[in-house]
């Protein structure tokens, strides 16, 4: 079985198109395509200039990534702000960023997403004790990333 070559690209031309393919096509954080241009074989000053490029052609923007990767994830799969701040900090994104992307989700929204969450999990607890079928929710949503406050807030509201 032969090992898989990596492409290498020697040209910044073609590794600017090609750049600007890879931002096109989805929302990418800097650090995300800074580490596809070196996976590329690029060196540091083309990487830069590249990087520089995408921003100026708004290919790349970091506070519209946060905004589009919290609203990803919170929609589709009901992560909470912990989870969340987390994910991005290891996207490389600024604290500052990462607060403005937060602040875009709707707190009512917030709360239902939990709700919900929290009732589909209670139908497949056959916990009979309901202390620890409370504590298997609460572990559940804070796995989730959800903050403890919240959880215990619609944990109380809830009939377990």
């Amino acid at each position: 079985m032969e090992p898989i070559k990596k492409t290498r690209i020697t040209d910044i031309n073609v590794a600017q198109k090609k750049a600007e393919h890879y931002c096109a096509y989805q929302e990418r954080a800097q650090q995300e395509v800074r580490d596809k241009l070196y996976e590329w074989g690029l060196w540091t000053d083309a990487v830069e200039l590249i990087i520089s490029n995408l921003i100026s052609e708004n290919f790349l923007n970091e506070e519209r990534f946060a905004k589009a990767y919290t609203q990803g994830k919170f929609n589709q799969k009901g992560w909470g702000k912990i989870k969340i701040k987390q994910s991005l900090k290891q996207k490389g994104v600024s604290a500052i960023l990462i607060k403005k992307a937060l602040q875009t989700i709707d707190m009512g929204a917030y709360y239902h997403k939990l709700k919900l969450l929290i009732d589909k999990k209670t139908a497949t607890i056959n916990e009979k004790v309901a202390f620890k079928r409370r504590y298997k929710l609460q572990q559940y949503a804070l796995s989730r990333g959800y903050e403890s406050d919240i959880i215990a807030e619609v944990l109380k509201d809830s009939d377990l």
